[in-house]
């Protein structure tokens, strides 16, 4: 039996062996807590995106990674309650998937690192001050829509549509911005935009109905209120033959009739190497922005027959994915 001084010898030499072996220290365990403000298809493949990413760089969960993850279910206050818990846990990094999550998590975990996913407008949501250098414990990927080829597509579509209609939830800053912009480039097209709006998921049927009979076309930001209850958007596109353009391909999936936009699980992949720089010691602060460049087309033949419109065939030749049941 050793003695107690050769055993406490023995303990300080193996926590020195972990501060200077690399090899050694790399397998302490590294905690990730996920914050995401609803579950829907697009937030939910960031998710599944920036694990698998972990898991690539050589993370085990449950073994040199601690993995956590709530859902405010789409509850600002729970957002709130959720990153208060978060911060209280002190994990090594804090992932706060779209814009109240992130503006939750950053106001209640200033000494926590902070990288956030699928924020359209960082600096309309003060999440950061400086895109290039955003200084203090705060980054993340932007998943900023190309509104240009958004309109672009809804034209090709709707050839002659002078009045788009738009619903979003005037509370999520990411989609006030987007509304903004979309109304500025629609305006120079000679195209009108209505507004409708939806507070809460229950809404967005109302807000749908409310446009029919006063648009050609509606469109659908990634408004995460508006597409965690998307179905009920297709349904009224379904019944009144009014065009479903969404700004995420996720949704085409679900009934839209087509979208330009990202691989939201590409957009997690992205979205894990940064994390993975800040558990390997980088300050979140010093790391860019960054911005998602890969642009995708998904058409839906049969939702498009169910709104009245034919897509063009040349159109469809561009789609990475074309769904026809």
């Amino acid at each position: 039996m050793l003695s107690r001084p050769v055993t406490l010898a023995l303990t300080a030499l193996s926590l020195t062996a972990g501060f200077l072996n690399p090899a050694y220290a790399e397998q302490a365990q590294k905690s990730v807590a996920i914050t995401q403000i609803v579950e829907h298809p697009a937030l939910d493949a960031v998710r599944k995106g920036v694990k698998e990413e972990l898991i690539a760089q050589g993370y085990t969960i449950g073994k040199n990674l601690k993995w956590s993850y709530e859902s405010a279910q789409g509850n600002i206050a729970t957002a709130s309650q959720i990153a208060k818990k978060f911060a209280g846990e002190e994990p090594d990094v804090i992932v706060a998937i779209a814009t109240p999550s992130a503006q939750t998590a950053i106001a209640a975990a200033r000494h926590v690192p902070v990288i956030f996913s699928a924020v359209t407008d960082p600096l309309g949501a003060k999440l950061v001050k400086d895109l290039a250098k955003p200084a203090g414990m705060v980054s993340g990927v932007s998943d900023l829509l190309p509104i240009d080829k958004h309109l672009d597509l809804v034209k090709k579509i709707v050839p002659n549509v002078k009045k788009l209609g738009v619903i979003f939830n005037p509370g999520e800053t990411n989609s006030v911005s987007t509304v903004a912009q979309l109304t500025k480039h629609a305006n120079s097209m000679g195209i009108e935009v209505v507004e409708s709006a939806a507070t809460k998921s229950s809404d967005v049927l109302a807000a749908a109905r409310a446009l029919v009979g006063k648009v050609e076309a509606v469109y659908l930001p990634t408004d995460n209120t508006v597409v965690s209850a998307i179905e009920s958007v297709i349904k009224v596109g379904a019944q009144n033959k009014l065009p479903i353009i969404a700004g995420d391909t996720d949704s085409v999936v679900r009934g839209a009739v087509a979208a330009v936009g990202f691989n939201y699980y590409d957009l997690g992949r992205q979205t894990g190497i940064m994390v993975d720089k800040v558990l390997k010691g980088q300050k979140a602060g010093e790391l860019a922005v960054e911005h998602v460049q890969k642009l995708e087309l998904f058409i839906n033949i049969k939702a498009a027959k169910k709104m009245g419109v034919t897509i063009d065939q040349a159109l469809i030749d561009q789609a990475k994915k074309v769904i026809t049941e």
